[in-house]
């Protein structure tokens, strides 16, 4: 992101995180409202804290369990993307990427370990179970939920406007590169790199795009990347094999009219890879796809590199 608002940066959720308003008198107010967003979202639906909903979630043993609102709210969003991609992105990875070695927090995770992978089925999402007027959630014995690939840029959203709601200021909230905007935008719009990853420095370069309202999400293959009995492996799982997606692509960016569906269709670029810019312009997404040899594919008027005005 370019920094030519006023803006604050810190590390939260095992990431880095980048609040930025248009009025600097209220950006402590906006911080304060974040860090409680966050903590939120981290006591809900961590996969890596003992205490956290979701660890209880994935071992209720198939029972119907009450969740608290935030929980309910990021099941839902993960099954509505889970729909609307066809299962491509999908929440029932959790024991797939558990057993393929993500099995803590990426801080934590050795890069390498002598032991193979061991690959397993996903089951889809079609076997949670929701009950919206309830808040019970069902996850069947032996499936574990990862909301890792909506929940985070559903939060992004969420504590961008309750940021502008708290402020009445407009509200740029960048959660490792899931990025959402409320309120209203500064002139010119929110000016923002796109990159590999979301902490590349400027010397790196990349193009500038400006964004007035929605999302913009970046998915990427170079970044969580470990290796385990030999093979190099990421976060991004294809569902249908249970394996990091063997893609195409590196790096996608989308932007959308939320960092939901930014964030969910970046991701399934990624695992669908030769059939992605098809399938982003058929839902009239505007994308920039990087091969691994840094060519690049765009989509639906996304702006060459040298230009601006994505999401206008």
């Amino acid at each position: 992101m370019i920094d030519t608002y006023a803006s604050t940066r810190f590390d939260a959720l095992g990431t880095g995180v980048v609040l930025a308003v248009t009025e600097p008198a209220v950006l402590p107010r906006a911080g304060r409202v974040l860090q409680a967003e966050l903590a939120r979202l981290d006591q809900a639906c961590s996969r890596f804290r003992a205490d956290s909903e979701l660890v209880a979630l994935n071992a209720s043993g198939g029972r119907p369990v009450e969740v608290s609102p935030t929980l309910a709210a990021a099941v839902a969003v993960a099954l509505q993307v889970a729909a609307e991609t066809d299962g491509v992105v999908d929440p029932t990875v959790g024991r797939a990427v558990r057993l393929l070695g993500y099995d803590r927090d990426f801080a934590s995770l050795p890069a390498d370990r002598p032991a193979y992978p061991v690959v397993t089925t996903v089951p889809g999402w079609r076997a949670v179970r929701f009950d919206a007027e309830r808040r019970t959630v069902s996850v069947p014995r032996g499936v574990e939920l990862d909301l890792g690939a909506t929940a985070k840029a559903w939060c992004a959203d969420q504590a961008a406007q309750a940021c502008a709601d708290a402020t009445g200021t407009g509200v740029l909230v960048s959660l490792g590169g899931d990025t959402a905007v409320a309120g209203a935008a500064p002139d010119g719009g929110w000016l923002l790199r796109v990159c590999d990853r979301y902490d590349d420095p400027p010397e790196v370069g990349g193009p500038i795009v400006a964004i007035e309202t929605g999302g913009l999400a970046t998915s990427s293959t170079t970044r969580r990347r470990w290796r385990r009995g030999g093979r190099e492996l990421h976060h991004v799982l294809d569902p249908a094999t249970g394996q990091s997606a063997d893609s195409c692509w590196r790096t996608v960016s989308v932007a959308a009219a939320t960092c939901v569906a930014a964030n969910a269709a970046s991701t399934a670029a990624i695992v669908l890879g030769p059939l992605a810019p098809q399938w982003l312009d058929a839902r009239q997404l505007p994308a920039r796809l990087v091969a691994p040899d840094g060519a690049v594919t765009t989509t639906c008027g996304w702006p060459a590199d040298a230009d601006a005005g994505v999401g206008r």
